[in-house]
């Protein structure tokens, strides 16, 4: 597998999850959320991609997070998990997707929030067969 650019021993990890939004809590999710992105943003210059996503019915969210490598999803856990329980009354976490080669530390912070906001969100993680990465020096 070739790799191309600044990329971690563990090539980039894409994270994804998947929440329903708890009715009538929209507004406080928006300005939880917007907070959230300013924390992380500040201390995790790592990170290629962090974004928000709500559907047209305002019912579900899904983040999609694009990390260098698994350090860095460590890291985003070990940092964001206090902020990450402030919105759980706001929504219920129903599945995370892991892809690419997490670390077993990451694997089990991803089972501890699937836990946390979710009580019965499912944890998947595929790691990438073939392929490549381009990142911008």
């Amino acid at each position: 597998m070739a790799s191309h650019g600044t990329v971690g021993a563990s090539g980039p990890i894409v994270y994804i999850d998947h929440s329903d939004i708890r009715e009538g809590s929209l507004e406080e999710l928006k300005w939880g959320v917007r907070r959230l992105v300013d924390f992380i943003d500040a201390r995790e210059p790592q990170l290629i991609t962090y974004g928000f996503y709500i559907d047209e019915d305002a019912t579900k969210m899904t983040v999609v997070a694009v990390h260098p490598d698994s350090a860095s999803l460590e890291l985003h856990m070990d940092l964001g998990s206090g902020e990450f329980r402030k919105l759980a009354h706001l929504l219920t976490l129903t599945a995370i997707e892991c892809y690419g080669g997490p670390s077993e530390r990451a694997l089990e912070q991803l089972r501890r929030k699937a836990v946390t906001l979710g009580h019965d969100a499912t944890v998947l993680s595929i790691r990438r067969f073939a392929g490549f990465t381009h990142l911008a020096s």
